[in-house]
């Protein structure tokens, strides 16, 4: 009987786990993700199950064993760290979009802002404000904007004046709520809030290019993951990458 009892659970339980198609995706792929996943379930598949946040932590979590078929980071650094760990399957790498770098203000306090060498981000925060931006330890978007005030020469002021945020979605909430009067975030990210403006964009070259390297995770390697990796770069997925501001970089 117990024998009979454990080989049903296994019929029942493995299809569904066969059929869970998992996917690690950096915050600021949200919106864009959610769309193309409509479009993925209007053409007959089973819905993905989605893990949104810091590159970081989704890469920690697939380190520890967290299950999943696809990671999309924000960045180049924590892809390469699972590659190091052997947990990506390499050949499946591609680079599928870019961003923007932009300095956001509340909407209802809206400025421009030169974003130069020595440019007073101080003065723009006030006397006790901070500025709102994913933690630069680890969070993608804190490392491009250390990158780039760095490069502007406005780091060694700043510093201590951050407000580390857990992923960039966090940090502009911080400043949606007036908690913050500036933040960093990427371009797309401002670009679905109607509660930020964006004061100014970070030249380019101030910080490593922002590219978003998706792949297929080891363990994770499955028909339709592979299927549903070449939809999220394939006509239709392009179309709502743009409309939502990304850049492709293929």
């Amino acid at each position: 009987m117990r024998l009979l009892i454990l080989l049903c659970l296994i019929l029942f339980a493995h299809p569904a786990q066969a059929q869970t198609l998992t996917v690690f995706a950096a915050a600021s792929l949200t919106d864009g993700m959610k769309d193309i996943a409509a479009l993925w379930i209007k053409d007959g598949h089973e819905p993905p199950a989605f893990s949104f946040g810091a590159s970081s932590t989704l890469a920690r979590q697939i380190e520890q064993g967290a299950p999943a078929n696809i990671f999309a980071s924000a960045d180049q650094a924590w892809m390469d760290a699972l590659v190091r760990k052997g947990m990506i399957v390499e050949q499946t790498r591609r680079n599928i979009l870019g961003n923007d770098l932009v300095l956001i203000v509340p909407a209802d306090h809206p400025t421009t802002v030169s974003i130069q060498p020595g440019f007073d981000l101080i003065g723009l925060l006030g006397a006790s404000g901070r500025l709102a931006v994913g933690d630069p330890a680890h969070v993608p978007v804190g490392l491009y904007a250390k990158q780039a005030l760095t490069s502007l020469g406005v780091w060694t002021r700043i510093e201590p004046r951050i407000a580390a945020a857990g992923d960039v979605r966090s940090g502009m909430l911080l400043v949606e709520r007036g908690e913050a009067p500036v933040g960093i975030v990427y371009g797309t990210d401002a670009a679905i809030s109607q509660k930020v403006r964006v004061a100014g964009i970070f030249p380019a070259g101030s910080h490593e290019p922002i590219t978003y390297p998706f792949a297929i995770v080891n363990g994770g390697d499955t028909a339709e993951a592979r299927a549903f990796l070449r939809f999220l770069s394939g006509d239709q997925a392009r179309k709502i990458w743009i409309i939502r501001g990304f850049k492709i970089a293929d």
